[in-house]
């Protein structure tokens, strides 16, 4: 009895972390990596000072998660997925598809979506993602709207194409290997394809119709910096030793010099002053950053023309900048994987590494206003980048930036692109076909990859997400917690005991959205660990085949539209679409409702009812 009473008071008390855990993570207040950390040590010391009387799993067990099959496998999809974009791969497609832009504009638009989703059926969304970013700004450009009418519709068509295929999201590879430590059996490479290419098929049709109704017309960052309407010039003016600024101070944060004028930037060397500029004295050498119109720039340079000496100015933003030692504007994206993450544009020494300066850096939608040297940089910032045409022009090929200036870059070495497509393909048939386990070939292609110099060991390093391996890791563990106090199997009963009178659509139905809105709010691969032996357990008691409650999970976790949170292709897109929090829920959520009604409808027919 006492036994009985001690195990059902572990179980209520891993309900309740896990329930904590949730709560931390979407609080965000500490890093994900912290939060994932401290989950694994407190699971650990918890088993330690209040064992199980029977199976007290050990450290190994709580740890196994760390070197789980299905994660070592998501984690070398990403190094392949790395080297298809180190190597520029698919860029030669890509550009012959936007080079055909004013000769079919509507097809062209299409053949983009229609690439992006057979690419991301078959490899990791984000890599795909960030390719396409480029691509798709260049297009909008051309089109006269705004990246905000084409950057959610990217993120949502990769996300439904990962649901067709097992390797298609990592988080089909974590229910599968749940499903297999149940059942003993993987679900098959095609396995997810007969439904998930339905619920695809309603979710594009949402995407062509009725998504491009609910998205906003937002101005890009270069447009607010330079003035709401575009039609101000972003100047630099150099500070030389007998320059009449020098030694001067501002009154109420503006230079009484220079009249209607705004100085968005002092540059003293790598160090950025942003306004106010309290106790700020001019120093030979300080680059002033000024927004102006062309009128008042004549103004000063007819009245005060010593005021403008050394001027580079930029064009107006609608216009793109040339050759030359004309100055030009650019918003470049942080990709994942970037040699800048973690670190401040002060570190990094930008302005003497580059030649540029950095005006300006967003961050899910939100300028941040703090100084330079005070921000570090996060994957999906978006820098808003100033300086001479022909520096911009050499970071196009700099895979550490995305910059949106100009879509078509140089293309790669074409040996390096065909090694690594040949991998890519070599991986995608080798699981398919079962000729070697999906574990086996994706390690082997991310060998492959760097033997063939399609990259280098720092960047497959860095194309292993630490974020991801903890989260997953952590996430396993806490599966551990619930297994092992059977609160995964009371929960499972509770549901089971609530929804059986109902049949089993009623229960997958309902499994359905509880995960799909549970996953816009927590990591889908953690949502994904934790519900498939919930799903599995509920399908065993009610006597059902567990292959559709596994899919269900499977398909749900996937259904991550509804927040920018929910998956980081849509964190990646949030900053070239100049996104707020409530675009994804206006965007998002229906599409969320409506993939639940089509998939409790494929439910009815499966259990033929």
């Amino acid at each position: 009895m006492l036994e009985t009473v001690v195990e059902t008071w572990q179980m209520w008390a891993a309900m309740a972390f896990v329930a904590i855990a949730i709560v931390f993570y979407v609080w965000e207040k500490f890093a994900i990596e912290v939060v994932s950390a401290a989950i694994v040590a407190v699971i650990l010391v918890f088993f330690q000072f209040f064992p199980l009387q029977s199976n007290n799993p050990g450290a190994a067990d709580i740890l196994a998660g760390f070197a789980n099959p299905a994660l070592l496998t998501i984690m070398a999809l990403l190094v392949v997925g790395q080297g298809i974009f180190q190597t520029g791969a698919m860029e030669g497609t890509t550009q012959k598809l936007l080079t055909s832009y004013d000769r079919r504009p509507i097809i062209t638009l299409l053949s983009i979506f229609i690439f992006a989703f057979v690419v991301s059926a078959f490899i990791n969304n984000t890599p795909v993602v960030v390719m396409f970013i480029p691509i798709l700004v260049a297009v909008a450009g051309r089109m006269g709207a705004s990246p905000s009418k084409i950057m959610i519709p990217l993120s949502y068509i990769c996300i439904l194409a990962g649901m067709t295929t097992l390797i298609g999201s990592s988080t089909n590879l974590l229910v599968s290997d749940s499903y297999a430590n149940f059942t003993g059996e993987h679900l098959g490479f095609f396995e997810p394809s007969q439904y998930g290419l339905i619920l695809a098929a309603f979710g594009i049709a949402y995407v062509a119709f009725v998504l491009p109704r609910l998205l906003p017309e937002r101005a890009t960052m270069e447009r607010e910096i330079a003035g709401g309407d575009g039609k101000q010039f972003i100047a630099q003016l150099e500070v030389t030793r007998d320059h009449p600024l020098r030694g001067q101070a501002p009154v109420a944060g503006m230079f009484p010099d220079l009249p209607e004028i705004t100085v968005r930037m002092i540059q003293r060397g790598e160090q950025a002053i942003l306004p106010p500029f309290d106790d700020v004295k001019l120093r030979t050498g300080d680059l002033l950053i000024v927004a102006a119109t062309r009128k008042t720039l004549s103004d000063l340079l007819t009245t005060r023309a010593d005021y403008l000496r050394g001027l580079l100015q930029s064009a107006p933003g609608e216009h793109d900048p040339s050759p030359g030692d004309r100055l030009g504007l650019s918003e470049s994206v942080i990709p994942p994987g970037s040699r800048l993450i973690n670190r401040t544009v002060e570190d990094i020494g930008f302005r003497h590494l580059t030649g540029c300066v950095v005006l300006g850096v967003q961050r899910r939608s939100r300028m941040i206003r703090k100084k330079m040297g005070e921000i570090r940089i996060e994957p999906g910032d978006v820098l808003l980048l100033f300086g001479k045409t022909d520096a911009l022009r050499r970071l196009r090929n700099d895979r550490d930036l995305l910059l949106m200036a100009w879509a078509t870059t140089d293309l790669r070495d074409p040996r390096r692109a065909n090694y690594a497509l040949i991998i890519f393909a070599g991986v995608i048939l080798a699981a398919a076909s079962n000729i070697m386990p999906i574990v086996h070939a994706s390690i082997l292609g991310a060998v492959g990859m760097i033997a063939a110099g399609c990259l280098n060991s720092r960047q497959a390093a860095r194309a292993v997400d630490m974020r991801v391996y903890l989260l997953v890791g952590s996430a396993f563990a806490l599966g551990t917690l619930l297994q092992s106090t059977g609160a995964a199997d009371f929960i499972a009963g509770v549901v089971v005991s609530t929804f059986e009178p109902y049949g089993p659509v009623a229960l997958v139905s309902v499994l359905f959205l509880l995960i799909a809105l549970l996953t816009n709010v927590l990591s889908n691969n953690a949502t994904a660990i934790l519900f498939t032996p919930i799903a599995i357990g509920a399908a065993n008691q009610m006597g059902q085949d567990p292959t559709l409650f596994a899919l269900t999970v499977l398909f749900a976790a996937n259904t991550s539209f509804a927040t920018p949170i929910g998956y980081q292709t849509n964190l990646l897109v949030m900053g070239p679409g100049h996104y707020q929090f409530a675009d994804y829920i206006k965007a998002g959520g229906p599409l969320v409702f409506l993939l639940w009604i089509v998939f409790t409808a494929i439910a009815a027919v499966h259990f033929g009812l």
